[in-house]
Order: C-alpha cells, then sequence, then structure tokens
C-alpha cells in the first residue's frame, strides 16, 4: 500500500503523464475509472435494489457514464441522471456517447427506496459551492437518507482543503484512484468519504518522482527504520533522558502524565523538574521517575549540563503567567548546544504567543534546540492568529506556513491531525480517534515524543511516530479510557512495531 498524498493538480499531472507516455489514453483511464468504481459497487452491495448514476458535466460524469454501462452489462438495474452533457470533443463526451442508458434529467431525480445512489457529479477538483440543480439533488438525498457511493470524494467537498463548499452527500464508500486526496483525510471531509477504497487504474508509480510531492499519510511504514531499537550494550542514559518541567502543587498531574509516556517510549531515564512546593506531591506519585527539585535557570542549566538531556517538555501544567512566557524563552537560548529538542505544548505554547517574534527569533538562532510544537486548534490560533484568520488556507497550508514562521515541527492536533516540518514535507494522520477526547491526553502526545527525540529520533518522524502511536494505543484500549490509560496502553502498540510493524 502506498502513503503518497496528492492535490488535485497534482493528480492530474499524474494522469496526464501517464497518458503522455503512451500506456493508455484518457478515455482508456476514464474506462478503467468506471470499471473500478463498478466492481466495487458490485462487491459491496449486491442486495441494492437498483442503482442511479449521477452524472456531472467533466471528467466525473465522464466516469459515470461508464459506471452505468459497467453495471447494466452485469444486469443490475441502472437509471442515469444528469443536468447538462459533457463538453464536445472531451474524453467525458466519449464516455456519453458509448453509454447505452436512456438519459434523464436530474431536475426530475427523486431518490427511491432501496436504490444506491453514485455520486459521479464533480469530485475532488471542484472549487466553488454546489447551486442550482446540484444543490437541490443533494437536499434530496439529505432528506431521503440514501445510501450513496462517491466517485473520487463526494461532490461538494473539496479536494483541496477537505471543506465543505456549500453542501454535499455523505457517502457510505468513497472510490478514488492511484492516490488519496487531501480532503480525504482533512475534516470535514474525511467524515462526508465513509469507507475509503483506493483503485488502481494502472497509473505507475514513477510518475512520483515528477510530481515531488512532499506530503504522506501517516503509517509507520514511513519512519519505522528509524524507530529507537536499544543496542545490547546500552545503559540507560545511552537511551536518552528526557526532562519534564512540572507545575505547582495544584497542578502536577499533566507533568507526570508527560513523564511517563516518555519512560514508555524508551526514554532510558526521565527526570521531573519541579519547583519546591511541588516535591511532596510529585514524590507521593512517583517511582521509577527521578524527581529534582528546580527553582531557577541556574537550576536547569546545571541539570542540562550534568544529566545531558535528549529532549525537554516544557508547558503543560505549567499556567500562563507572564513570567512562564519569559522562562520558557530563557529556556530555548539556554538549552541551545546542551539540549537537543524541547516539545512545546499547552501552556507553553499559550505564553509563548505573547512574545511571538522573539520566540521564532529564538528558534532560528545558532545551536538552538529542535523545537516541536503541539497546538490544538484554540492554542494553533493563539500562536499563529494570521495564520488562523485566512479562510483561503487548508489546516495543512496552515500547519506548513506555521512549521517554517517558527522554525519547528509542528503536530497541528485534531481529529485530522497534521505535522508538518519547516522544510515542507507534511502528513496527515489517519488513525485518529475520539477516544482520545479526554483531559491528560495531550500531555501523553508530548511525552511520547520526547521519548522519541532523546533516543535520536528525527523531529519530523519523532513527531509523525508518537502521534500515530498514541492513537492506536488509544484504540487498542477502547472504551473508558482516560488520559492515565495511556501509557501503559503504549505497550502492545510498542511491542507490535517492534516486531516489524506487521499489523500496521
Amino acid at each position: 500500500m502506498a502513503f503518497e498524498i496528492l492535490t488535485p493538480d497534482e493528480m492530474a499531472k499524474a494522469d496526464r503523464l501517464t497518458i503522455e507516455s503512451g500506456l493508455v489514453d484518457g478515455i482508456g483511464l476514464m474506462r478503467r475509472a468506471g470499471q473500478a468504481v463498478a466492481a466495487v459497487i458490485l462487491e459491496r452491495f449486491p442486495e441494492a435494489a437498483g442503482v442511479a448514476v449521477l452524472a456531472g458535466p467533466g471528467n466525473n460524469g465522464g466516469d459515470g457514464y461508464v459506471i452505468g454501462d459497467e453495471l447494466r452489462r452485469a444486469g443490475v438495474d441502472v437509471s442515469l441522471w444528469r443536468a447538462e452533457p459533457p463538453r464536445a470533443g472531451t474524453d467525458a463526451a466519449i464516455a456519453a456517447a458509448e453509454c447505452t442508458i436512456k438519459l434523464r434529467s436530474l431536475a426530475d431525480f427523486m431518490p427511491q427506496a432501496g436504490w444506491l445512489v453514485v455520486d459521479a457529479l464533480f469530485g475532488a477538483g471542484l472549487a466553488r459551492a454546489l447551486d442550482g440543480v446540484y444543490a437541490e439533488t443533494i437536499a434530496k438525498l439529505d432528506t431521503a437518507g440514501s445510501r450513496g457511493v462517491a466517485v473520487d470524494l463526494p461532490s461538494g467537498v473539496s479536494g483541496l482543503s477537505g471543506e465543505v463548499l456549500g453542501s454535499a452527500p455523505r457517502a457510505e464508500v468513497t472510490v478514488t484512484f492511484f492516490r488519496k486526496k487531501p480532503g480525504h483525510l482533512l475534516q470535514p471531509g474525511r467524515a462526508y468519504c465513509g469507507e475509503i477504497v483506493v483503485a488502481d487504474i494502472g497509473i505507475r508509480a514513477d510518475v512520483l518522482e515528477s510530481i515531488g510531492s512532499t506530503l504522506l499519510e501517516n503509517n509507520p511504514r514511513n519512519w519505522l527504520h528509524l524507530l529507537p531499537s536499544p543496542a545490547l550494550d546500552t545503559h540507560k542514559y545511552a537511551r536518552g533522558h528526557v526532562g519534564v518541567f512540572s507545575g505547582g502543587p495544584s497542578a502536577t498531574g499533566a507533568a507526570r502524565l508527560s513523564a511517563l509516556a516518555a519512560a514508555r517510549a524508551g526514554a532510558g531515564a526521565v527526570t521531573l523538574l519541579s519547583p519546591a512546593n511541588a516535591l511532596a506531591v510529585n514524590a507521593a506519585h512517583l517511582t521509577s521517575i527521578i524527581l529534582k527539585k528546580t527553582e531557577s535557570m541556574d537550576d536547569v542549566v546545571e541539570f542540562m549540563g550534568a544529566r545531558k538531556p535528549g529532549a525537554l517538555v516544557f508547558g503543560p501544567g505549567l499556567g500562563t503567567h507572564t513570567k512562564v512566557g519569559r522562562f520558557a524563552l530563557d529556556l530555548i537560548a539556554a538549552a541551545a548546544g546542551l539540549v537537543g529538542a524541547i516539545v512545546l505544548d499547552a501552556d507553553g505554547l499559550t505564553v509563548l504567543a505573547a512574545n511571538r517574534d522573539e520566540f521564532f527569533t529564538q528558534a532560528r538562532a545558532t545551536n538552538a534546540p529542535a523545537l516541536v510544537l503541539t497546538p490544538h486548534e484554540g492554542e494553533f490560533r493563539r500562536l499563529f492568529p494570521d495564520l488562523a484568520a485566512k479562510a483561503d488556507l487548508s489546516k495543512l497550508d496552515r500547519a506548513r506556513q506555521a512549521a517554517r514562521m517558527a522554525n519547528a515541527t509542528v503536530i497541528y492536533k485534531g481529529p485530522d491531525t497534521v505535522i508538518a516540518a519547516p522544510d515542507g514535507r507534511a502528513v496527515i494522520n489517519s488513525n485518529g480517534t475520539p477516544l482520545l477526547a479526554t483531559a491528560g491526553s495531550g500531555d501523553v502526545l508530548s511525552g511520547i515524543c520526547a521519548g522519541l527525540l532523546a533516543q535520536r529520533m528525527p523531529p519530523f518522524e519523532a513527531a509523525c511516530a508518537a502521534v500515530w502511536m498514541h492513537a492506536e494505543a488509544a484504540s487498542g484500549f477502547g472504551p473508558g479510557l482516560i488520559a492515565e490509560d495511556l501509557p501503559l496502553a503504549l505497550l502492545p502498540v510498542i511491542r507490535d512495531l517492534a516486531g516489524g510493524g506487521e499489523e500496521a
């Protein structure tokens, strides 16, 4: 299985390169696409009383004509509906001319009970809101609650951003071709797609070299070769040391969650850096985690020099006082040349928003530690208000621009988490689960990431691995999950990955 993701423009280029290679012409690709969708329908929906194909005016509609004819030849009761014919001389016009099914006006379409509806109206390239008869048709489908199959992408969902442009039908299955598009994985589009089937229509993988896409779907096969594995002669400090900053006596739990997660992710030693007034509280809850009194930047510098931690976690439970923001900036400067990476989360992101320009300057300083930022939507808006305000930017665009702006790896959290690197690489995570919508789960994610970073996993890959492992652990645990369960729930995930990740 391949994990590259192509924008609609990149997919059009893949089609064009394939046609130019002489392996197949445009109508040949269209026939293959239609045949692939028809095969899915015959396999998945044998009980359907009939199939209504809704054909648009472009190539998506051209696929629809082929689908209809393929199903008719298989003995399915098929009706075909359109509002306008394809443009003369196009592949879609050829497909329409070859279609032997009586054409009906889309304005007269009414969903029938027991029938399956095939949405071949527009697909991934749509860049405007549906209106007129198309919007009216979608409303009919919504009212009837029809079962549907979408060709390429439910019509009305942007293939580039996942946004719903006006309205869109919800599909039970979406069949796309060659590679997924961002709109299949970014919300809300992901929720409209149902099950996603990627069909092989004969486009060769070597076209990807010419396209040069830097976007992937998150999967262990992208980073498993970089996942840390302890050597036979290792010791605890050689396996990486993580320092986690704790909040005051009433806000210590978040840091402990991060610390436990870092240890479970493989760090050989984890130290909780605690203010004096929280030492007793932290000591009462810790066993394998080292506890160190840390009252000032001098204490932190002494710790970094003596213990040489590979990564730090700063933010969970620290509060949003101005002094916390000042401490964060001083920490980035003091860590230069001493610490490989800092994970900035929760309150750490909020306090840095007030000193954004200085923060971004510090992030670009000589020998500055690698930074990983883990904002949820609210924190992203506080730290990157200019990007968040641009309605024309997708979540993917915002994450990429934020990573460049902050010179950091950005984990833009949510049901469709996007991880972006300063060099433009990005992944969209697809194994997210609503089980993670629980207090403290983000603190665990920061700890997993720091644990991998401390073992010298590169920042972007460490972030990708942490996000995937975090979600997989939650799904494996199941309903009833709370954040305290997550570090232990990582065990089967880590064991499977250590075995090569065959089940991933």
